[in-house]
């Protein structure tokens, strides 16, 4: 008989962005392994990206269980329908350019609703699962975030019922990169600080995306930390023609703190120094951008360059992935920031296109693409390397030979990555 779990995520199908993807495969795969998955997600909830073709991927057999949250964000959209769309997505715009009402949501938010804004969802969601599970004789839940408030309803039905808990991170939770943006008062850092400390040492199992992050957690908590990766799926093998075009591609939304300025010197310069590069070269942005980069790219005369596409289903993305010549993906120069690996690398990795990476000094992307040879790594000083490498790119392009070799990327795919979890399971 198949071992029942309840999995309790906010993030589930129309929602779009990377936070559906990781849950929504494993559940497609555990089946595989004598797991039978039952999913518990908000009902009516207030998503900042929908995508309707993720539904098409849900199994038809799958027990999903919907009950109702009450969410802040459709209140504060009566103040400012657009400052509350902008921040439910976890985009924070730079302190100088927030507006008052901005500022005041954002001490609200952080402050007020700790761990998150979903925090209210908590109680009601305990009180309903504490019967269901006992009903239906299930004894062990995954909670996964962010909202990292999730976590706090897997804390709850272990104290009451004693059940077998596992805590996936997505992401860190205090030292998560817009955590400091949150205008926290000395008491909140700390209420977020000892919240983060009982979860991660109640929990009985522990999920992380990261080898940075499980070093950061193994500080807090003698409990077992297991890296399990986001990674890739089949539908990503699908071939494309490549664009004609010197297409370098960002996919996913590209926000002020990541603004890659040695990027756009170094493209601005291979402009100016090569007629053939300015007549070939195309900026592909897929997804929400930021004001500060295209002003940054307005500064460097690249604006003529630029092929802005905006948000796209998962779908698309993918077409996108697969059509272009370079792929580039963004990281901010942060210490905190080392631990962040995108969902999509893994899916530019089985795309087989080069990636362009940028970000900070001994990051687990780095380790990554180095060790699956997908791409070149670049730290914010690499100006002249990077300029190289580009023009070593483009060359090979003219050439009909720009590809890549990618090497041990079976362990990235999803199915492989779901065998680690049942095993914890």
């Amino acid at each position: 008989m198949s071992k029942k779990v309840l999995i309790v995520t906010y993030y589930w199908p129309p929602a779009g962005g990377p936070g559906v993807q990781r849950w929504l495969k494993f559940v497609k795969y555990l089946p595989e392994f004598d797991i039978n998955p039952i999913v518990f997600t908000p009902e009516s909830a207030s998503y900042p990206i929908v995508d309707e073709s993720l539904n098409k991927e849900l199994p038809e057999d799958l027990e999903v269980i919907k009950y109702p949250i009450k969410e802040p964000y459709k209140v504060a959209q009566i103040f400012s329908k657009q400052s509350a769309k902008t921040i439910s997505k976890g985009i924070i715009r730079e302190n100088n350019r927030q507006s008052l009402i901005e500022k005041l949501m954002l001490y609200v938010r952080g402050n007020f609703f700790i761990p998150d804004a979903r925090i209210g969802w908590v109680k009601p969601s305990v009180n309903f699962l504490s019967g269901y599970l006992a009903e239906n004789d299930i004894h062990t839940v995954i909670t996964t975030g962010p909202p990292h408030s999730l976590h706090l309803i897997g804390f709850k039905l272990k104290q009451q019922l004693g059940l077998k808990w596992i805590a996936d991170f997505r992401d860190p939770w205090t030292t998560i990169g817009y955590h400091k943006q949150l205008k926290l008062s000395k008491s909140s850092q700390k209420k977020h600080k000892d919240l983060e400390k009982q979860v991660l040492n109640i929990a009985d199992n522990i999920i992380v995306t990261s080898n940075v992050t499980k070093k950061e957690f193994l500080k807090i908590t003698n409990k077992p930390i297991t890296v399990i990766t986001n990674g890739y799926d089949d539908e990503t093998l699908k071939k494309y023609s490549l664009d004609k075009k010197f297409t370098l591609s960002h996919i996913g939304s590209f926000l002020s703190k990541r603004n890659p300025k040695i990027l756009w010197q170094a493209l601005s310069e291979l402009i100016n120094e090569f007629t053939s590069f300015k007549d070939n070269f195309q900026l592909n942005l897929v997804g929400y951008v930021s004001d500060s980069i295209f002003e940054s790219i307005k500064k460097y005369n690249l604006s003529n360059y630029i092929n802005n596409i905006g948000y796209v289903s998962h779908e698309q993305s993918i077409e996108f992935q697969k059509k272009s010549q370079l792929l580039l993906l963004v990281e901010i120069n942060s210490e905190e920031t080392r631990c962040i690996i995108p969902g999509k690398l893994f899916e530019y990795m089985v795309s087989k296109r080069p990636i362009i990476a940028i970000g900070p000094k001994d990051s687990d992307i780095e380790s990554i693409i180095k060790d699956t040879n997908t791409g070149f790594y670049f730290n914010y000083n690499d100006l002249q390397t990077l300029k190289n490498i580009i023009l070593e790119c483009y060359n090979q392009y003219k050439n009909e030979n720009l590809k890549t070799y990618p090497v041990g990327i079976q362990k990235y795919h999803r199915k492989t990555l779901t065998n680690s979890l049942s095993q914890l399971l």
